[in-house]
């Protein structure tokens, strides 16, 4: 029987609301700050709500250094950084690989809406002459990890998975699965998404944000906080990581993805979808429920979200369901849409290990319907040899990575 060949993680970069890079984002995230405050790109005042998770002072030409960076979008931008940081995390020499077996595999929701939202501008004042050529080879989503590969010299398999809230998950899972069947030798995989006044308004009109702050689980939960992001990790196989030395977070030992296939923005009633997704991970990784010490959660702050993950969580584990520590970064910068599963799988890479568990911030009040431990409003020294990391997506699109210390 042929062994399967491991995937380990060793390198984490990431640009969040709250800090840029892993150590600034880890910090921030165990001291529970939040990324919170009024929408500064675009005027919010015809809105019922003003709240963004936005990531301040950001400056791309930090980071792109081959690329022009005005000549890409901000989702581009923030991924290329993400990248950088993780290859350096990593402590890769881009000189001593083979490049064509090097690739970029993304996650996103909107890619480069700045310029969709540009166009409609121009379209509404009657002005599409001033769209310009560069329009069509902008925007579309494909060109976040084209960018990526092209500033970095990679030259294996690109591709983005625009799974929305999901797919920096499934960008990850691709990416494994590209490593254990010998297709890469090194992989860059996570997400990437900008502000954007489109999926705000969106979730505006659906009701889905909150109004004053993001509060995962707790009885008075209103909805999520819109925000932006990326996240890139560094894969690559176990013998080649330890052969050049590198420090290695953990082991990506298994995933599992689903569809609900019933309606385009709401769950399954039973929570069956995710149910599934998380099961397939377990098995798939060869570990049974009772080895699960940490749950990132989807956990936006949406009443029937966090009920039915809660439940799912319940159906897939039992009684260890309780015992079980879960929390959701989502309560300190946001939902970062493509790039919010990605950023939580560098949160798992780092809880393993760190040995710490972030806090669910702003918890106040126990909702019957979500009784677990939820690790309110205080970061909880815990050894996690394996965590759960989970994301949803409209669509009906569930996916839940296992991540394990390499000693399991």
């Amino acid at each position: 029987m042929t062994v399967p060949r491991r995937v380990v993680i060793t390198g984490v970069g990431m640009v969040t609301p709250i800090g840029t890079g892993r150590r600034e984002f880890w910090n921030s995230l165990l001291a529970g700050k939040t990324g919170f405050a009024p929408v500064k790109s675009f005027d919010t005042s015809r809105y019922g709500v003003h709240l963004g998770a936005e990531i301040p002072d950001f400056r791309p030409e930090d980071f792109v250094r081959r690329l022009n960076p005005a000549s890409i979008g901000r989702s581009s931008q923030l991924a290329i950084a993400a990248a950088r940081m993780a290859l350096e995390d990593a402590s890769l020499d881009l000189a001593s690989i083979d490049v064509t077996r090097a690739g970029v595999c993304a996650g996103t929701t909107s890619g480069e809406p700045q310029f969709i939202e540009r166009f409609d501008e121009h379209y509404v004042h009657d002005e599409l002459e001033r769209v310009g050529r560069e329009f069509i080879t902008r925007y579309p989503c494909h060109v976040v990890p084209a960018h990526v590969a092209r500033e970095m010299g990679f030259g294996g398999e690109i591709m983005m998975i625009p799974t929305a809230c999901a797919a920096g998950n499934y960008a990850i899972a691709h990416a494994g699965d590209l490593l254990r069947m010998g297709k890469a030798s090194i992989m860059l995989a996570g997400g990437a998404d900008s502000f954007s006044r489109i999926s705000y308004t969106g979730f505006a009109r659906l009701g889905a944000i909150a109004p004053e702050v993001c509060r995962p689980f707790d009885r008075n939960r209103k909805g999520m906080v819109p925000g932006e992001g990326a996240a890139m990790l560094v894969l690559e196989l176990e013998e080649q990581a330890i052969a050049r030395g590198a420090r290695i977070y953990c082991e990506l030992a298994g995933y599992g993805l689903s569809c609900d296939a019933h309606h385009m923005t709401s769950a399954q009633p039973d929570g069956s979808g995710a149910c599934r997704a998380m099961r397939m991970a377990l098995e798939r990784s060869q570990l049974a429920p009772a080895q699960v010490d940490y749950i990132s959660a989807h956990g936006t702050g949406t009443v029937i979200n966090d009920r039915l993950e809660t439940l799912a969580v319940k159906q897939t584990f039992g009684k260890h369901a309780y015992e079980i520590p879960m929390s959701s970064v989502k309560s300190m910068l946001g939902h970062t849409m493509g790039a919010a599963s990605a950023i939580e799988a560098g949160v798992c890479a780092l809880a393993i290990a760190h040995g710490q568990i972030p806090p669910t911030m702003n918890w106040q009040e126990q909702d019957p319907d979500c009784d677990l431990d939820y690790v309110p409003n205080r970061a909880r020294n815990h050894k996690v040899r394996v965590a759960l990391n989970n994301a949803y997506a409209f669509g009906g699109n569930n996916s839940s990575l296992i991540f394990a210390s390499c000693e399991v």
